[in-house]
């Protein structure tokens, strides 16, 4: 089971199409670095050996590397990750590295300057600089996680293989989640991707199947690795589901899709909860998990 924990539900950029990790807007206390280990330790013991530090926009906080530093000494995790959308990222790596991050997903929806600033409200060289600086500082690997909106920048995929290529970095193709979204906007930029796999499966020398992550295709062209991230839709999804959420106001959160069963752990762990009993509170939220799409 994979473990994300939202650091912070505050953003620098306002991208309109952002499902913030399934959590509504809040104005409760963040966690603090010994909290959040405290709390991947407990999901250690439990099994979880893969963390990823999520937000909003984690790098918005002043002690993201003390987080990173906390977190990558936590027993038994194999990886410590983050999804940014790497506009405050340049400076910034070669300290995260140093601090234990072994990995960086970097979202880019556009590699336009006006259309990234029409969709983000911040600046392309902002995030540029930031992946050319994960690359200097030796992630690996880098997955630019590049969401296609239709009317927006589907005439940038092939642009988006081609700048993954010439970076050395894996390109995320991902369609428009309906998460935090409403219907009139998710209805007017999803994009499906069954052609786009359809033109990737025929250029492909190989194709990987990641079973463990909704059996998701990777694409390996010549210079280039492509993977395909479809909408959370359908049973399929929901089977091979491992991923267990810590909302930034430290609830634990089974689903994302799902904004009824989140356990409080936080709230506990501050008024003196035993190990013994945050293991409990996991057990709890780990029972509430059920299919989001039954049929």
């Amino acid at each position: 089971m994979n473990l994300r924990v939202a650091v912070t539900p505050k953003c620098n950029l306002r991208c309109f199409y952002c499902h913030r990790e399934g959590e509504e807007p809040h104005d409760s206390d963040e966690m603090r670095p010994e909290e959040i280990y405290r709390i991947a330790s407990v999901a250690s013991e439990l099994g979880i050996r893969n963390l990823k530090i999520t937000g909003g926009e984690p790098l918005i906080r002043d002690d993201i590397a003390d987080i990173v530093s906390h977190v990558s000494k936590v027993p038994n995790l194999n990886d410590v990750s983050m999804t940014t959308n790497g506009t405050l990222l340049a400076g910034k790596a070669r300290e995260l590295k140093a601090c234990g991050l072994r990995r960086v997903n970097i979202s880019l929806v556009s590699l336009n300057k006006d259309t990234y600033s029409q969709s983000t409200g911040g600046r392309l060289e902002d995030a540029l600089r930031g992946i050319e600086d994960a690359i200097s500082a030796g992630f690996e690997p880098i997955k630019i996680n590049a969401l296609i909106l239709n009317g927006t920048n589907t005439g940038e995929i092939e642009d988006f293989i081609r700048f993954a290529g010439n970076q050395g970095v894996i390109l995320q193709l991902i369609e428009l989640e309906s998460v935090n979204l409403g219907h009139s906007i998710y209805n007017k930029f999803h994009y499906p991707l069954n052609d786009i796999e359809l033109k990737l499966s025929t250029q492909a020398s190989s194709i990987e199947h990641r079973g463990l992550m909704q059996n998701r295709r990777i694409y390996h062209l010549p210079g280039k690795t492509v993977e395909v991230v479809r909408h959370t839709e359908g049973t399929k999804f929901c089977l091979r589901c491992t991923r267990l959420r810590v909302t930034s106001d430290g609830k634990l959160k089974p689903c994302l899709l799902r904004g009824n069963n989140l356990v409080d752990i936080l709230t506990p762990m501050r008024n003196g909860a035993s190990d013994r009993d945050l293991k409990e509170i996991f057990l709890k939220a780990i029972e509430l998990r059920e299919p989001y799409y039954e049929t």
